[in-house]
């Protein structure tokens, strides 16, 4: 497997003249990749230590603009700098550009040299550490959803992102001829993000027109966040450079499927080498560690959608039955109309997959929530209800997911477990910035939009 590769390697890239440029990027609240383009030896000289940026780049939205309101970073306070701290052990070579490597950075406190609360790199950091404290190490991979377009990210803009061509034309789900017509962009994807140190499993037709999933091996969290923010972008990247695009909206289109990121979790012991999650005496395999972790994470489901549905577009992909998106918060045996399905039964491969997020959800802040609410299942001890049996659209009595930003974000506020978890100034700050979201969306909406059901409530 061509791995990211050390700082020694990198040295002898650029002494060769294989590698002389050098992407230092942090992961912003919308889980894009941020940063700055380095001349290898400059990064190999200094920038290798730290580099700095405007701290406005997490107290902005989806569009790079500063949002007023924020306590971490505002006018008042002159937008100052914080420090980026690259990861060397994010380090790898971009195959799709050339003589480029890509290294993901730490975002700290400009002062501490601490972890900035509400980065999302670092509030995934802290729930690992709770982990790393009970000896448990956590395992997550991440199945992601997205449409390709015939037709360039250019063109679309020009047309005011009306009616783009989307690759195929009919459902191609599992399809393999229609995903033949797909492959010059899907291949160079796979392709693509193998040689840059990402072990792809596969790729394959997804139920709507156009749409793809690309499925790579699970690794330890921290890892696989990363791995699935570089994979985002690219795809986004190589999907250009054939003069394609792609998107990861949940829902861009109300009649079509929408695009999930489905999230596959389970626990092992520290060194990685065994399970805390298989017990072949328990009842589907399950261990009593398992049944805690997933009673933490349907008792605190609502609390934490938003990290799962960021957006107001993230609540379309919920509002029909039988679309394969989740709208109650229960689980299952390998059911795919709950929220939480489980998978590998009885092996030591038993995980369980949240179908809640959609393809717009920042795998740092989905697997923060996701772990925190686990915890709280096994510090308290909770007992796991009966698993669920039939199709979950039609129990109107199930606990249900919110529907809309506004009550998922409302439900975010109220949460103990969260404030408890991340601290209250981090719930505060993305409470903010949904609540920014709801507005800007209500200030923005078009009479065009409104009648293709991006309903104002």
């Amino acid at each position: 497997m061509p791995a990211a590769f050390s700082f020694e390697a990198l040295t002898t890239a650029v002494a060769a003249g294989e590698i002389d440029t050098v992407i230092v990027a942090m992961v912003d609240m919308a889980g894009q990749l941020i940063g700055k383009r380095f001349h290898a030896e400059h990064f190999i000289a200094t920038a290798h230590d730290e580099t700095h940026a405007c701290n406005y780049l997490l107290a902005s939205d989806i569009d790079m603009e500063p949002v007023p309101g924020y306590a971490a970073a505002n006018w008042a306070k002159g937008y100052g700098d914080f420090v980026l701290k690259p990861d060397l052990a994010t380090l790898r070579r971009i195959a799709w550009l050339p003589g480029t490597a890509l290294v993901i950075a730490d975002v700290l406190d400009h002062h501490s040299h601490e972890d900035v609360p509400h980065s999302p790199r670092g509030m995934l950091k802290k729930q690992l550490a709770r982990l790393d404290a009970m000896g448990v190490k956590a395992y997550f991979a991440t199945e992601l959803e997205f449409y390709l377009f015939d037709e360039s990210y250019e063109a679309i803009h020009a047309k005011g992102y009306r009616e783009p061509k989307t690759a195929g034309y009919y459902i191609e789900d599992y399809h393999v001829f229609q995903t033949t017509k797909e492959e010059p962009v899907m291949r160079a994807i796979r392709n693509g993000l193998h040689a840059s140190g990402i072990p792809v499993e596969n790729s394959k037709g997804e139920w709507g027109p156009g749409q793809a999933e690309i499925n790579v091996r699970y690794a330890d969290a921290l890892d696989m966040a990363d791995r699935h923010v570089v994979i985002k972008n690219g795809i986004k990247e190589i999907a250009h450079a054939q003069g394609k695009a792609v998107t990861f909206m949940s829902k861009w289109r109300y009649d079509l499927a929408g695009s999930s990121s489905h999230v596959h979790a389970s626990l092992w012991d520290a060194k990685g080498e065994r399970s805390l999650f298989a017990d072949p005496n328990g009842e589907r395999g399950m261990s009593e560690l398992m049944r805690q972790y997933v009673a933490g994470q349907l008792a605190h489901a609502r609390e934490i959608t938003y990290f799962l549905a960021p957006y107001i577009n993230s609540y379309k992909r919920f509002q029909q039955v039988g679309t394969f998106a989740p709208t109650r918060a229960v689980w299952s045996d390998d059911n795919r109309t709950a929220g939480f399905r489980l998978c590998g039964a009885g092996t030591k491969g038993i995980r369980i997959e949240c179908r809640i997020g959609g393809s717009d959800l920042n795998p740092y802040l989905a697997f923060a929530a996701l772990i925190a609410a686990g915890l709280s299942g096994i510090e308290q001890k909770l007992e796991l209800e009966p698993a669920f049996v039939g199709d979950a659209y039609g129990g109107a009595e199930l606990r249900q997911i919110p529907n809309t930003l506004r009550e998922a974000t409302e439900t975010l506020d109220g949460s103990a477990m969260l404030r408890a978890a991340l601290g209250d100034e981090v719930v505060d700050h993305y409470v903010h910035t949904a609540r920014w979201e709801q507005l800007e969306y209500d200030r923005r909406i078009t009479d065009w939009e409104l009648k293709r059901g991006f309903e104002r409530y």
